[in-house]
């Protein structure tokens, strides 16, 4: 494993030894658990920022726009069945509880 050395400022190297102490882990372990998460968190934010960009091109297209639309809607009517048959709004259910009772219980 290549090793990393590097020179902290005095109140982040006091932060660190408190956290390790804390979790009970070597200072090195902390410090790679925080550049994981960091490395993560940025792809994260990366892919985020060009999935906004590729749906703000797409809807910039009139075409593509009404299509999503579509599917949208499509999507909230089979949601909105679903919702009613399992509230007892509608049959086709498997329903096996009284109409009074939640389903969650």
């Amino acid at each position: 494993m290549p090793a990393l050395s590097l020179r902290l400022p005095e109140d982040l190297d006091h932060r660190l030894e408190d956290e390790a102490r804390l979790e009970q882990l070597p200072r090195s372990e902390v410090v790679r658990i925080a550049i994981v998460d960091y490395l993560a968190r940025r792809e994260r934010e990366r892919f985020m920022a060009e999935l906004v960009a590729e749906a703000n091109t797409a809807y910039a297209d009139e075409s593509i726009r009404r299509a999503a639309l579509e599917m949208a809607e499509a999507g909230m009517s089979a949601s909105n069945e679903g919702l009613d048959v399992v509230e007892g709004h509608k049959s086709g259910g498997s329903r096996s509880t009284r109409q009074t009772e939640k389903w969650w219980k």
